[in-house]
């Protein structure tokens, strides 16, 4: 059975880069419309849990967010964890690629790919 709240409070939020990427990977990658991007953690990493990220269908037991134009997937168990946490995109010399600003880790990781609450 899947969970869809008449209007959920969006977990999560995106940066105008973020969007601008996931746009254009849904585009290059021919993502079908029942594809969402699905956002939550799993445990590993250096820090104790990563994130995940990445365009899925979805599953049993997610919660469905429309955020900025994207469908976005996550576990419901999870908003624990990513609640209040933006999403950006980097495109820089130094790095490229998403990063996480979540304000429920206690700590991160020096790539900051994975976290400790």
């Amino acid at each position: 059975m899947s969970i869809v709240a008449e209007n959920p409070i969006a977990p999560v939020t995106f940066t105008e880069g973020a969007v601008k990427e996931l746009f254009k990977l849904k585009d290059q990658q021919e993502i079908g419309e029942d594809f969402g991007l699905r956002i939550g953690v799993e445990g590993g990493g250096c820090s104790g849990m990563s994130y995940v990220l990445g365009f899925d269908q979805k599953k049993e037991g997610d919660q469905e967010f429309q955020i900025d134009g994207i469908k976005v997937f996550m576990h419901k168990a999870h908003g624990l964890y990513l609640m209040g946490m933006q999403i950006a995109f980097q495109d820089g010399l130094n790095a490229r690629g998403f990063t996480f600003n979540n304000p429920n880790a206690a700590s991160t990781c020096g790539c900051g790919t994975s976290f400790s609450v």
